[in-house]
């Protein structure tokens, strides 16, 4: 059992970590600012109210919740068009706050560090699949605010002998089978709970960005990996790096596409009705196509994306939208 710091830990993906950590019998401390978590995905886990880059909480925590044998670090901020209209918050908070905390990690003598980073490091990619070896061109501060955290990452590897794990996920969906977590943005910026919210009548239709895209129905693609995959995931890799294993960075995906269409078009078939749509213009920031090849994760560590065809995604993703909001 490892006692363990999650940061980000009451948002979407990081209490599905949580859960996962948990079950796996790991002790867990909880750092989070609520600003976009909420307290009742934790549970009863200890929560630590503070910002990750608030370098003096972050000594108080170490010092008082410690000694930590890893951290898992989902604190970020996330939504790519906001990224364009305020790059500098998410460097300062992205890169800047992870800067901190892997400070303070190194001050503790805490060596295990598990990065929830993203597909959007590669920007449009020049192949698909794509690979680790693709190169990673971002488009958009917030892939770029992600992509300066993994080469903080690699220095610090090399200088303090940190062993760590870069898991570039693509488009993070669902929610927990027991109902114990799901997504809650306020507002909500993800194609599948916006959708299941203008199904639901809890907003105005859905905006659908972009239908002349260089795809099979105009519509972008994207790699669409259920939650609880993605906890299992990063209890794989922490489990690797605390005993000594190397991980690096690694894709995390099913390497299946699915067009925004046809994710609307199973919504209707789960739901039972259409999802009332308006078309509108392509967002910048915004790739044709995103879908990873992520075997190198799968072979290494024995992984597979086990809930995430689109029906269970929308399935599960349904029901926690009904339980949240009381439909």
């Amino acid at each position: 059992m490892a006692h363990l710091l999650v940061t980000g830990g009451a948002g979407y993906i990081g209490s599905h970590a949580v859960l996962a950590l948990r079950e796996a019998g790991h002790s867990v401390v909880v750092l989070d600012d609520l600003r976009a978590g909420h307290a009742d995905l934790v549970g009863d886990t200890p929560l630590v109210r503070c910002d990750v880059g608030d370098a003096v909480a972050l000594e108080g925590l170490f010092r008082e919740r410690g000694p930590f044998d890893g951290v898992l670090h989902f604190a970020a901020y996330l939504n790519v068009a906001e990224s364009l209209a305020r790059p500098l918050d998410y460097y300062r908070n992205n890169t800047g706050g992870s800067a901190a905390l892997l400070q303070a990690m190194i001050e503790h003598d805490c060596r295990v560090f598990v990065l929830s980073s993203t597909c959007a490091t590669y920007g449009i990619p020049a192949r698909l699949p794509i690979d680790e070896g693709t190169p990673q061109e971002p488009i958009q501060p917030y892939g770029a605010s992600k992509l300066m955290v993994e080469r903080m990452l690699g220095d610090a590897e090399r200088a303090h002998e940190l062993r760590w794990a870069a898991l570039r996920y693509f488009n993070a969906a669902g929610a927990d089978a027991a109902g114990r977590s799901g997504e809650c943005h306020e507002p909500e910026i993800h194609l599948v709970p916006s959708a299941l919210e203008a199904v639901a009548g809890l907003r105005d239709g859905l905006q659908l960005h972009g239908t002349d895209y260089p795809t099979p129905d105009g519509t972008c693609i994207r790699d669409y990996i259920h939650v609880t995959d993605l906890a299992d995931a990063h209890v794989r890799a922490l489990e690797a790096l605390l005993a000594g294993r190397p991980v690096g960075a690694r894709n995390l995906g099913t390497g299946n596409g699915t067009s925004n269409r046809q994710v609307l078009d199973a919504i209707g078939e789960i739901v039972g009705r259409p999802v009332p749509v308006t078309l509108a213009p392509r967002r910048p920031g915004d790739p044709p196509q995103l879908v990873a090849d992520a075997q190198r994760f799968r072979s290494e560590h024995g992984w597979e994306p086990r809930h995430s065809d689109i029906e269970n995604v929308v399935a599960t993703a349904w029901a926690w939208l009904r339980k949240w909001k009381g439909l």
